[in-house]
């Protein structure tokens, strides 16, 4: 089969731990075909979405102890030529966030793959549906208590109700710009300032989860299944667990708790065509649902002898010939 991943620039990904490579790595092992492109190398030509690939050729990681180990280089690359989509098995929508403009047009283009020759994951529309922040709210009955706002005097008698709170904004990713939010901060309205752009961009805010000290657990759902899960725990003075902003990672057990979380979710992933899915887990609580490029598995992998990649490829194969 051939497969195709829509990613940032190859040289600007880490093979010992994007989620990226780890796939494109398991489906070259499964014997298919691997390539990548860019949503700036989309186009329509005759009502079809056609894109500028290359076929990459990998050289898998190798695990020495306790970590992962790449080679340098670590890909090579074939040369660029235009395809249509369609002529591929199976198509992994993987840009990075935030969701930009730019990337939601390519969300549009893919919508010109007929579904019927080719699988989108995760599917545009889905995509589109589904801000990461947003799409948690649906949810309620697992998430803290939470209120998406831009009005200065909302946020403040929330978090005075709260006692703490933290503060995201709602296109950021692997914890930037999230703020830890208390009463007595006397530079609050300038942070509320900051984050909302003078008031003309909402923020998400969220009851502060005392359990956030004991880790920001990451479950990743496949087909709206959990398959593996890992447990990020700050570390300093820091109260982010975002591997991006230095949380230490840590091996974990999805609780029964956490299982009925996913139960809940999975009806809606599945009917948004949302696959391959990060969910957060804080205490018990969801906090929220990725769908644009959900990472952990290389994570995983190390702290369980998994591979994770292999069950995605798999699931996917099975899928396209059912």
């Amino acid at each position: 089969m051939k497969f195709t991943f829509i990613i940032d620039p190859i040289d600007r990904l880490n093979p010992v731990h994007d989620t990226s490579v780890a796939l494109m790595e398991a489906a070259q092992e499964l014997g298919h075909e691997v390539w990548i492109t860019e949503i700036n190398q989309l186009t329509i030509i005759n009502s079809k979405a056609w894109a500028r690939v290359q076929r990459i050729n990998l050289i898998p990681i190798e695990r020495t102890k306790n970590h992962w180990v790449a080679s340098n280089p670590w890909y090579d690359l074939e040369k660029t030529i235009l395809e249509p989509l369609e002529s591929m098995d199976a198509i992994f929508m993987r840009q990075d966030p935030p969701v930009t403009i730019p990337y939601l047009y390519a969300t549009y283009l893919l919508d010109y793959i007929n579904p019927e020759k080719t699988l989108v994951i995760n599917s545009p529309q889905g995509l589109r549906a589904a801000n990461e922040k947003m799409y948690a709210l649906q949810f309620t009955k697992v998430i803290p208590d939470t209120i998406v706002s831009q009005d200065k005097q909302v946020i403040r008698e929330f978090l005075d109700s709260q006692g703490a709170a933290v503060l995201k904004p709602l296109g950021g990713k692997a914890g930037e710009g999230i703020l830890f939010l208390e009463p007595a901060d006397r530079n609050f309205n300038s942070l509320i300032e900051i984050s909302t752009k003078q008031g003309q961009e909402p923020v998400m805010i969220q009851s502060y989860l005392p359990a956030a000290k004991m880790g920001d657990k990451r479950i990743i759902l496949l087909n709206g299944k959990p398959i593996g899960a890992v447990n990020r725990i700050p570390t300093g003075k820091e109260f982010r667990g975002n591997m991006a902003v230095g949380g230490r990672v840590a091996q974990t057990e999805i609780t029964q708790k956490e299982y009925e979380i996913c139960e809940y979710l999975a009806p809606k992933l599945i009917a948004d065509g949302l696959y391959f899915v990060g969910i957060d887990v804080i205490g018990g609580y969801l906090t929220e649902v990725n769908v644009t490029s959900p990472t952990g598995v290389r994570e995983i992998d190390l702290l369980d002898n998994v591979n994770l990649g292999k069950q995605v490829i798999e699931w996917v194969i099975d899928k396209r010939r059912a």
